[in-house]
């Protein structure tokens, strides 16, 4: 980044905790290397459009414990043409931005490699997703407080299904990669997790729970990835198999 002297910085995609946090710790670091910060609302489409103002240490004062992203985010579909990068690109070159952070999960990124491969611009992805699925990167911005909050959910739901006799299906994020569901029932201590990296045997699922039931068991709590099938489609199972249970599903 030799000669660098303006940078623009972007959130993209779904947001994340810590989105805020790692804003604040960019424009704080660059402007203390002598450098100006333009941060670009509303991501790939801000970009487009020239949603693009000047950051300074004091507008990202008190930042850093906020959630979502004060930039904004927003999903592009025009970015993903090559006319909508070409429009982006000039409107980098209009603002003087000489380098480019983008703060956002796998299609973000591929968004970001997009542009560098087309334009001479250096372009710099920093992971952030909940769902923690990008390859190379141990934990990505926003994994770790997303999976505290399921936890802290689960404990709190296990205190109703205990009390009732019930059977919770827990819906989290991860469309793709089951981190979240895995990690969080290992950590609530749930029954079973469903993701979508393990093909699930509804029949064999079925009998593990009723296995607990015989035993006396007087809940259960299974994680379940968004895309692997959905909770209610396994809730709806569970009530066919053991009508004295009351099965819910939360999402």
């Amino acid at each position: 980044m030799k000669n660098t002297r303006t940078i623009g910085v972007l959130t993209s995609g779904g947001d994340a905790p810590g989105m805020n946090a790692c804003i604040r710790a960019v424009t704080r670091a660059a402007i203390n290397e002598g450098w100006t910060v333009q941060g670009i609302y509303r991501g790939y489409e801000g970009l487009m459009d020239g949603e693009i103002r000047e950051l300074t240490t004091e507008s990202v004062s008190n930042m850093i414990q906020r959630g979502g992203t004060f930039l904004k985010t927003a999903r592009s579909k025009d970015f993903m043409t090559e006319e909508g990068r070409q429009k982006a690109y000039e409107n980098l070159v209009k603002f003087g931005i000489n380098a480019l952070i983008v703060i956002g999960g796998n299609g973000s990124l591929a968004g970001a490699e997009a542009l560098a491969a087309e334009h001479d611009i250096p372009v710099i992805g920093l992971p952030g997703t909940i769902d923690n699925d990008l390859y190379g990167t141990d934990v990505t911005i926003g994994y770790d407080t997303a999976l505290n909050t399921i936890v802290e959910c689960v404990d709190k739901i296990r205190d109703t299904a205990t009390s009732h006799n019930r059977i919770f299906f827990v819906e989290v994020m991860g469309r793709d990669a089951g981190f979240l569901a895995q990690n969080s029932a290992i950590a609530a201590g749930a029954e079973a997790a469903i993701i979508p990296e393990d093909k699930t045997d509804i029949d064999q699922l079925s009998t593990f729970i009723g296995r607990g039931i015989r035993k006396s068991k007087n809940s259960s709590i299974v994680l379940v990835s968004e895309k692997d099938g959905g909770a209610m489609h396994y809730a709806e199972r569970m009530r066919k198999e053991y009508p004295q249970y009351d099965v819910r599903v939360s999402i």
